[in-house]
């Protein structure tokens, strides 16, 4: 399904600020993790949502991403609490390879075929 423009409030579609591969950092929790996809708008019911910490709003993109040196953990993350990562470093995380087929000039580059919209 493909998202219209006048589907969100305001007539105007969010801004996608990271992209597939992109890692970055969470500006409150400061873990890093490298994007794996993302929805135009939060797509978690609304219980998760309301037991979520932060309750940042749902009406912008939200990212999955793979944590950094949690052992496997990933994580559905709102644009807003997300910077991009500096560093310049690889990630660890067990996963990497179902998404990714290397790390280069600071991001990951996703196996052919792969993208990063999960709304459409």
């Amino acid at each position: 399904m493909l998202i219209g423009i006048t589907d969100f409030e305001g007539n105007t579609v969010p801004q996608v600020d990271f992209e597939l591969g992109v890692v970055v950092k969470h500006q409150l929790y400061h873990y890093r993790g490298v994007i794996v996809a993302y929805d135009m708008q939060c797509a978690a019911g609304e219980k998760w949502y309301l037991a979520n910490q932060t309750q940042p709003s749902r009406e912008q993109p939200w990212y999955h991403v793979l944590v950094d040196e949690s052992g496997g953990l990933s994580t559905y993350v709102a644009q807003s609490n997300l910077t991009g990562d500096i560093s310049g470093q690889p990630i660890n995380h067990p996963r990497l390879g179902s998404y990714f087929s290397e790390f280069k000039d600071g991001a990951y580059v996703a196996h052919l075929g792969k993208q990063g919209n999960c709304s459409g």
